[in-house]
């Protein structure tokens, strides 16, 4: 089955859309791409760089007529949106997300799409600390992976041709289930950024380091902190709203790792802390062996986008 759709509609139109639909048209996916954001400011954006065929000024507009429907808004939103709508969905179409939660958006936007419409969740895991309509690029699915999570009774047929779309962006796709999906974004994404979030709110804390200093010298760790705590506000807070279970959990497993450190290093157990090192190490060798970052050094200076 072709992975092209005649229409996308992208509902939300930030990083992850706008690096679809220039992905979409370098791979010519699309016949049309139609598009809408609850922010005028953000369509006069989006008109302004021609980042659609067309920038509409309803949800309903966007969507009608669509074979494809992507939901790029915080998964707080999701439901709303797909409420919104569900009226003007095609008969036959595909509705789609992008969230980086999947148990509670499949919970809000299910129960609204109309019979005869089939819902295929999917997440693609790429991103940048930078968000807006400007902020995309064609290459940002490239060799990254996009997790499809088909919901219950999902026409085989179209969840093969999402993974078909999602391929044709540059993505290597894979399967997986809602809950599980929630436990490993919980380990690979959303604790890494709480975490994250917390250092650089302790650094802002520690007034006796000033902030020039916490500036000056960031590249000694910190300055990575900073990058993943630049992300973006609103989806974050949803991210945490609505995948609570899986990220306490993990939280909670963080926590005792943190307190077995604090010991060895109250205690001055060399041993432990050498081989806790060693063992994170192997899992970063693993990364790069994977194609998911590169060895290369960086020290600040790669290419901004």
């Amino acid at each position: 089955m072709s992975a092209r759709y005649e229409r996308v509609a992208l509902i939300g139109l930030g990083l992850i859309a706008s690096s679809m639909a220039w992905a979409m048209r370098r791979g010519g996916l699309a016949g049309e791409i139609t598009g809408y954001a609850r922010s005028a400011e953000t369509r006069d954006i989006a008109r302004e760089i021609g980042l659609c065929d067309r920038v509409c000024d309803s949800a309903a507009e966007a969507v009608a007529g669509a074979d494809l429907v992507v939901l790029c808004v915080p998964v707080g939103a999701m439901g709303a949106v797909a409420e919104e709508i569900a009226p003007a969905l095609a008969p036959g179409a595909t509705v789609s997300d992008v969230g980086s939660v999947k148990k509670a958006v499949i919970e809000a936007v299910a129960p609204h799409i109309p019979e005869g419409v089939h819902f295929v969740p999917a997440h693609p895991l790429a991103g940048t600390e930078y968000s807006g309509p400007r902020a995309g690029f064609a290459e940002l699915f490239d060799n990254r992976w996009c997790l499809v999570v088909p919901a219950e009774g999902s026409d085989e047929a179209a969840v093969s041709r999402l993974e078909g779309f999602w391929e044709g962006l540059g993505a290597n796709v894979e399967r997986m289930d809602a809950d599980h999906h929630d436990l490993v974004l919980a380990v690979t994404s959303h604790t890494p950024h709480l975490i994250a979030y917390t250092m650089v709110g302790v650094a802002d804390d520690l007034r006796r380091v000033t902030d020039s200093e916490v500036i000056k010298y960031s590249a000694a760790g910190f300055r990575d902190f900073t990058r993943i705590a630049a992300s973006d506000p609103t989806m974050w807070r949803d991210v945490f709203m609505t995948n609570k279970e899986a990220t306490l959990e993990i939280l909670g497993r963080f926590t005792e790792e943190l307190f077995a450190l604090q010991r060895a290093i109250r205690l001055g157990d060399g041993a432990h802390l050498h081989e806790y090192f060693t063992r994170t190490r192997a899992i970063r060798r693993g990364i790069i062996e994977a194609g998911q970052d590169t060895a290369a050094p960086d020290f600040g200076r790669g290419p901004k986008r």
